[in-house]
């Protein structure tokens, strides 16, 4: 193939190789840095969470899952020490699941993670081809397409 032309079903292959090369990459740092426990299930359900809190059903419906479903991930999280039910300030009878320490604590430091292999993508490919392949892409995706629903999609939660 060192004309270029690929096969149609290669696309997708790459693009779903490098996106697991990234989480795989950083979820071995994230490992050595005290957080051996979290999978990439769990990064998506934190996203979900966000920095405000959300109800069990919002991760679900922020996932694609069902309410059980986000539950069962919340439950784990929460038993990880990730996030925590707190009473909804709004309304009484809710229950808000909120990021702990911890939990910002990891979303954090898979930021700064991320960044730095961006950067060794840059130093081997070149800054320049980097810009460009995200550009492409995000003229290729949609903004309707950036969503937290991978793991539904993808069948789990």
């Amino acid at each position: 193939m060192a004309d270029g032309d690929g096969d149609g079903y290669e696309l997708p292959l790459l693009l779903f190789a490098g996106f697991r090369t990234l989480i795989d990459q950083l979820h071995t740092e994230l490992a050595e840095q005290g957080h051996p426990e979290v999978r990439p299930a769990h990064g998506f359900a934190l996203q979900a969470v966000g920095r405000d809190g959300a109800t069990a059903g919002e991760v679900g419906r922020r996932l694609g899952v069902s309410k059980q479903a986000a539950g069962k991930t919340v439950e784990r999280l929460e038993g990880l020490g990730y996030v925590e039910r707190v009473d909804d300030p709004q309304d009484g009878r809710r229950k808000l699941v909120r990021l702990t320490p911890r939990g910002v604590d990891v979303l954090r430091r898979s930021a700064a993670i991320f960044d730095r292999l961006r950067a060794e993508w840059a130093e081997r490919l070149g800054a320049d081809r980097v810009a460009a392949l995200e550009a492409d892409l995000r003229e290729m995706v949609t903004p309707a397409n950036f969503r937290l629903d991978a793991v539904g999609w993808l069948g789990g939660a």
